[in-house]
């Protein structure tokens, strides 16, 4: 946001200099990113009337112009196409200092004096480029320093608002601000109301009234758009960063910088039956003032007549409807638009306009008719024109305005200090809020323009600002802090956090946007949200799992020289549901590399399947549930090296390798392992229990088992852990053997069992019936025999 000084000093002139004044503002919250001088530094630069012209005898393109510069007429040889007999221009005199310290002296140019130089708004630093002479109103007094003339000596102020002040986009929320800063009173603009001298309406019809609650409309017959904007006009918008255009357009600039209220006007000569204000149709097109030609998709909020759309809504306007020199008669228009509906849209069709930038953080739903007669007095002052009857179309609530309760406590609790009740009343009164005095506090109400106040926090942040954060008392918090009980039950993500750190990983953070085509390879068939508004376009789809992210930061990692990699990453993922979005709080990791960092005494082997398989069971190691694995069949994962991760036989995630086909195409050189599983079921703990140790011996058998090769081991130790009894105190897999001596079918399993009583020994008969009782069960069930 971009203001001229001397037009916020119009409204209100507190004694403070410019930068102090733009310390008051950036302190408040309304930083201050540049201030910078409305022209270049010269001097000696006058209002001057070229009185005659001449050809120079012996250059084509310049021109010996006669000049009155008020106490004399001078001689000045000019080259710029527009200089002619009549016009009133700046002269540099002799002895004048333009910008870059440009001296002007009097100087020949092809045998004949000059005695100055005609200047143009280049040469005075008002313009980076300009095609001749700066032209001045014909009621420019002769004589007169330029300086003085269009008063120069003001700065330009440009704000860096945050997007929560919205109020703040225009002259007049920002006198709001200094005023109260100031403690000024605080004037606001006196709009009258214009006289309708007949009776043109257009019919306005809302068919969306939830996105465009108020519409505001006038049509003005009979103006002169031929008519240029007054230099006071033209000068207001050019230091806050706007060319004039023609009057009318001007006029609605103004009122956008003015009041913060973007108008549009439409040629009504353009215009078929009355307004629509509608969604659009699939396959519309609309040709905009910019020249470019926008193929609309279904939903887009238009202005439309009856028969075609003539402008994005909050937007921009169309051609087809625009002003030009030739119209003669005027539809102007003005909104509210609500902003959550609106948000977005412009960036989706890759614009972005001061009109959307307003709307989008929430204009004053009060100000569209009052902007209207304000539009309407300036258009009728410069160009005429008989105005009809303003026209306002309320087709749905206005956003509630609710009472927020504001503690008088709460005041010292928060801030650190109590405030006089009189100055918690002026500053609020001042922003333009109702207070009402109750027991304990204040009822407050934020009007109609500041969309950020909700709460009480709210308040307490607006009287912080405005005391002034610099002036708010530094004291250590103090505070009555009960310390809750742990639940032994439950641990925290951050105990995770720190186990998996302490086996050698590193936690990512990455985007909760991704790449639509990391999402269609990783997303088994699972649907993603789409952005309407994505950063990029491989930023475009909401994450369904974390493994895409920590992939991208993996190859990010490989293609900088670092191939061991061991990463993790806490946070949601997000899938559609029958209730809406549901968003899934997640646990993922990911290695690839070396087993263990280089060294000396080190072979240099590669991470495998288990040692992913290692950690995850260390982090299950405690939970709640039982925790089991089970093959699993992913497309983006190994067929072979892939497994389901089970809580009480409720699917909780899954572990395996990358698809080698994955690993290629995303330049992976080694081996890519991970896993990703729901973080609930592993925060959830098994509270431990104390048991007595046993004092008598404990007697271990192994067993070397034969079985079918594609048997899951697990599937032989659940059954063994049935057969053998509640003597059975341990059970282990040490060996799996695959190869000579055995049958290429099947695979030789070795297991030892250990058995232990917990008041007596246990003898030789008791150990052979449970052991026998698992080899019978093992041999029904699995056709399992014994090796030899």
């Amino acid at each position: 946001m971009k203001f001229s000084e001397q037009w916020l000093r119009e409204w209100v002139n507190p004694t403070v200099g410019t930068d102090e004044l733009a310390a008051q503002i950036t302190m408040a919250g309304l930083e201050v990113d540049a201030i910078d001088p409305v022209a270049g530094v010269f001097s000696g630069v006058v209002v001057a009337e070229i009185v005659a012209t001449a050809p120079h005898p012996d250059a084509e393109k310049l021109q010996i112009c006669r000049v009155n510069a008020g106490s004399e007429e001078v001689q000045i040889v000019c080259g710029a196409a527009n200089a002619r007999p009549g016009i009133k221009v700046p002269l540099a005199t002799l002895g004048a200092v333009l910008p870059g310290d440009f001296k002007i002296k009097k100087a020949k140019l092809r045998g004949v004096e000059s005695f100055g130089m005609l200047c143009a708004e280049e040469e005075l630093g008002l313009a980076e480029k300009s095609d001749g002479l700066m032209e001045l109103p014909l009621d420019a007094p002769v004589g007169e320093d330029i300086r003085v003339f269009l008063g120069l000596d003001d700065s330009i102020i440009e704000l860096g608002l945050t997007p929560n002040r919205a109020d703040c986009l225009s002259v007049r929320g920002i006198a709001r601000e200094a005023a109260v800063l100031n403690d000024m009173a605080f004037t606001d603009l006196d709009v009258a109301a214009v006289a309708a001298v007949n009776d043109s309406k257009l019919p306005i019809r809302v068919e969306v009234g939830a996105d465009c609650p108020r519409y505001a409309g006038r049509v003005i017959r009979n103006v002169d758009v031929s008519k240029p904007s007054p230099l006071w006009l033209q000068e207001k918008l050019r230091r806050c960063g706007l060319r004039s255009i023609d009057a009318v357009v001007d006029v609605t600039n103004f009122i956008l910088v003015e009041l913060g209220q973007p108008m549009h006007a439409f040629d009504l000569d353009k215009l078929s039956g009355g307004v629509v204000v509608r969604h659009s149709k699939a396959d519309e097109s609309l040709e905009l003032l910019d020249g470019q030609t926008l193929t609309l998709r279904e939903g887009s909020l238009l202005i439309a007549d009856e028969q075609q759309p003539l402008a994005l809504a909050g937007i921009m306007g169309g051609e087809a409807s625009s002003v030009c020199s030739a119209t003669q008669n005027l539809f102007l228009e003005a909104a509210f638009f609500t902003p959550d509906l609106l948000a977005g849209r412009a960036r989706s069709y890759g614009l972005h306009t001061d009109s959307s930038h307003r709307f989008e953080r929430g204009v004053d739903f009060e100000l569209p008719a009052r902007a209207i007669e304000r539009a309407t007095a300036l258009i009728v002052a410069i160009c005429g024109g008989e105005p009809g009857p303003v026209s306002v179309v309320d087709s749905a609530p206005m956003p509630e305005r609710k009472a927020i309760l504001l503690r008088e406590k709460r005041i010292a609790k928060v801030l650190g200090m109590d405030m006089a009740a009189s100055d918690v009343e002026s500053i609020l009164a001042g922003l333009g809020l109702s207070v009402a005095r109750v027991d304990g506090g204040w009822d407050v109400t934020a009007p109609s323009w500041r969309f950020d106040i909700s709460i009480e926090v709210d308040l307490l942040e607006e009287l912080a600002r405005i005391y002034g954060y610099n002036r708010l008392p530094v004291r250590p918090i103090q505070d009555a802090l009960t310390i809750r009980p742990a639940t032994e039950s439950k641990r925290s993500l951050s105990a995770l956090r720190q186990q998996l750190v302490a086996r050698g990983y590193q936690e990512a953070v990455t985007y909760s946007f991704i790449d639509p085509a990391m999402h269609k390879a990783m997303a088994e068939g699972i649907e993603g949200v789409e952005l309407l508004n994505p950063i990029s376009a491989d930023m475009s789809v909401m994450r369904t799992s974390l493994l895409p992210g920590l992939i991208k930061t993996a190859m990010h990692n490989a293609k900088r020289q670092q191939p061991r990699i061991r990463i993790f990453e806490a946070g949601q993922r997000f899938i559609k549901g029958d209730d809406g979005l549901q968003q899934i709080p997640t646990l993922a990791a990911l290695i690839t590399g070396r087993r263990t960092a280089e060294s000396w005494n080190e072979n240099g082997e590669l991470v495998d399947f288990y040692d992913l398989k290692g950690d995850l069971e260390s982090l299950l190691s405690v939970a709640a549930g039982e925790i089991t694995f089970a093959p699993g069949s992913y497309a983006a994962l190994h067929p072979g090296q892939c497994a389901d991760v089970f809580c009480d036989k409720v699917l909780i995630g899954r572990i395996g390798a990358l698809h080698p086909s994955l690993q290629a195409q995303w330049d992976m050189v080694n081996p890519v392992y991970l896993f990703e599983i729901d973080q609930q079921p592993v925060l959830a703990r098994d509270v431990p229990k104390f048991s007595e140790l046993s004092k008598f011996p404990e007697v271990r058998r192994d067993l070397a088992l034969i079985v079918a090769r594609e048997l899951p081991a697990a599937d032989v130790l659940q059954a063994i852990r049935g057969a053998a009894g509640d003597c059975l105190s341990d059970l282990k897999l040490f060996d799996l053997y695959q190869g000579k001596g055995i049958d290429p079918e099947r695979k030789s399993l070795a297991v030892g069992l250990t058995f232990r009583h917990s008041s007596r020994t246990l003898n030789e008969e008791e150990v052979n019936q449970s052991v026998a009782a698992v080899v019978q069960t093992l041999q029904e069930a699995f056709g399992a025999s014994l090796r030899n």
